[in-house]
């Protein structure tokens, strides 16, 4: 496996037994991008030269260089005024499109899909998916903030406006399925922050994804712990949380609640997974030195997961158990990947790409 990039600088991995439910497996979505559009203007594609990567230092741009699978292309968001920047794998005319979200640090900070896991190209590939997967964002959650004029983070992050609702739902999908001549089955996929975007981004549009997955998220964000989580997330960036959520318990702040709005997720194809925080088997500096990292960074790497991962993942666990309440007690099925350990870490998502096909394969007629 080609992942294994940083376990010396562990802290960069960070990113703030299975049980399985009768899941729906969705069919075409009859909601089309146009019918959510809500008058805004379709992204406009235009392909980048990937011989010109070495100006770029983001390491995904490296990654695809030679990989004729992989295209970068840009989209323009008339919401933001600006274009973003997307690693897309091909898949060929009429097949269905997973929309796959980075975690908090993006690729602005080498911490995205491609980078941490090219062996994602290989997988998903070669099951005839075409996966779209937007290559700025670090740190904005992908929804509308709650201030709509330009942000600074004040650290080189969440330059511009922050309108990626409008952007991720209301623009790119006209733009990008007709671009690569895809069907109408769509799924969207992220992990950490992205998970509770993927899951929100399903609510706000029900019957546009035919399915979700949710890897280690807390889908609540108007709660303590969840107005919390997210303000952490946001600081890392230099920037207040009021500005993306407003005031916690706030009507802009509870629109963006992923957990008030679950009944959105009703008839969509759902893998949600976390893990307790407690070390599992890659959290362990053995794991690490059995692929070849020197034994004193195999264990300083493995202490930062074991503490650090540890606690975010414990907090996560128990914002996915109040959604699987929720979503119990709304009758609502879903496929749950609940591991008795595991941090929040790197090696677990990467697990989860790869389990969470049995239910975003079939949803995607695959």
């Amino acid at each position: 496996m080609k992942f294994l990039r940083t376990i010396a600088a562990p802290i960069a991995a960070l990113a703030i037994g299975a049980s399985a439910l009768a899941t729906p497996v969705a069919g075409a979505s009859p909601v089309t991008p146009a019918a959510i559009s809500h008058g805004h203007t379709a992204s406009k594609i235009t392909v980048q030269d990937k011989s010109r990567a070495g100006e770029n230092s983001r390491t995904w741009r490296q990654v695809i260089k030679d990989d004729n699978r992989v295209e970068h292309v840009n989209a323009y968001s008339t919401a933001m005024g600006r274009e973003i920047p997307l690693a897309v794998i091909r898949a060929g005319a009429n097949a269905p499109t997973l929309y796959l979200l980075n975690g908090a640090g993006g690729a602005e900070q080498n911490m995205d899909w491609i980078t941490r896991y090219p062996d994602l190209i290989d997988f998903y590939h070669s099951r005839g998916v075409n996966v779209v997967i937007p290559q700025e964002g670090a740190f904005s959650y992908y929804i509308n903030w709650a201030n709509r004029e330009p942000i600074n983070g004040g650290k080189g992050f969440l330059e511009g406006k922050q309108l990626w609702e409008d952007f991720l739902l209301r623009e790119l999908p006209g733009g990008i399925e007709p671009y690569l001549q895809a069907n109408d089955k769509r799924a969207i996929a992220g992990f950490s922050m992205s998970a509770t975007s993927s899951l929100l981004l399903a609510e706000k549009a029900p019957g546009f994804y035919d399915g979700v997955g949710s890897f280690s998220g807390c889908a609540e964000t108007a709660s303590p712990l969840g107005y919390k989580s997210a303000e952490l997330t946001v600081n890392r960036a230099g920037a207040n949380v009021v500005n993306m959520l407003g005031p916690q318990g706030s009507p802009h702040n509870l629109a963006n609640d992923a957990l008030v709005h679950a009944e959105g997720l009703r008839g969509t194809a759902l893998y949600i997974s976390n893990a307790t925080g407690l070390a599992g088997q890659y959290d362990m500096p053995g794991h690490y030195v059995a692929q070849g990292v020197n034994p004193a960074q195999a264990s300083a790497g493995a202490a930062t997961l074991i503490v650090e991962g540890g606690a975010i993942e414990a907090a996560t666990n128990v914002c996915t158990h109040n959604l699987k309440a929720k979503l119990d007690n709304l009758g609502i099925g879903a496929d749950w990947n609940l591991r008795p350990t595991g941090t929040h870490s790197w090696q677990y998502w990467i697990e989860d790409v790869q389990t969470s096909w049995r239910t975003l394969g079939p949803a995607l007629g695959r």
